[in-house]
């Protein structure tokens, strides 16, 4: 089975800098296109999806559906990163405990009020789990956010310590990861 992880398009809030985790906010036209260029490119590689799922929130579940011509199953666990009381904050003139927690994601724990790093990792780690309990022939594709997304890298792939937190995911990045019965493989970025 061949798990493709996708970020959802472009939204308003993405474009405005703003920090958007649990705001349900619909794709701009710039993420749509986004989205149809990404389904474009599975179309090209011959990739057709035998299950799509996606996080509950209206961007990820356009970017499914737009990416894959198929309507996604919901699961609450592909969800992005609640940020609690930091939920639209400027990323352009951010709250000093949020530049610290962003400048050192190892070491810095989410600020209170925020969701911890370790529970991101470990609800995606659960759903990849429980994806892995009765594999798919074929190709499976999950729709979700930037935060989440490397929160199933970091599961993924624990040899990187971290090192996920500070990479940088855009908007309709496709990373893969092939379950056998050896387990998932490193995942691999392979769109754009």
């Amino acid at each position: 089975m061949k798990v493709y992880i996708l970020r959802h398009g472009q939204t308003d809030a993405n474009k405005a800098h703003l920090l958007q985790g649990r705001s349900n906010r619909p794709l701009n036209e710039e993420g749509i296109q986004q989205a149809k260029q990404a389904g474009e490119w599975f179309r090209t590689n011959k990739i057709q999806f035998n299950a799509v799922y996606s996080g509950p929130l209206q961007r990820a579940i356009q970017t499914a559906e737009i990416a894959s011509g198929i309507s996604p199953q919901i699961d609450d666990r592909l969800t992005e990163m609640d940020y609690g009381p930091y939920e639209d904050m400027d990323l352009r003139n951010p709250h000093p405990e949020i530049t610290e927690f962003f400048r050192d994601f190892i070491h810095v724990p989410a600020p209170a009020g925020m969701e911890p790093l370790d529970e991101v990792t470990g609800r995606l780690g659960a759903f990849l789990e429980d994806l892995a309990k009765n594999p798919f022939e074929g190709n499976v594709l999950i729709s979700t956010h930037a935060i989440a997304m490397k929160g199933a890298l970091e599961y993924l792939t624990p040899e990187s310590q971290g090192s996920y937190w500070h990479k940088f995911i855009g908007n309709c990045a496709v990373y893969i990861t092939e379950y056998t019965e050896k387990g998932y493989s490193v995942p691999e970025e392979v769109y754009p």
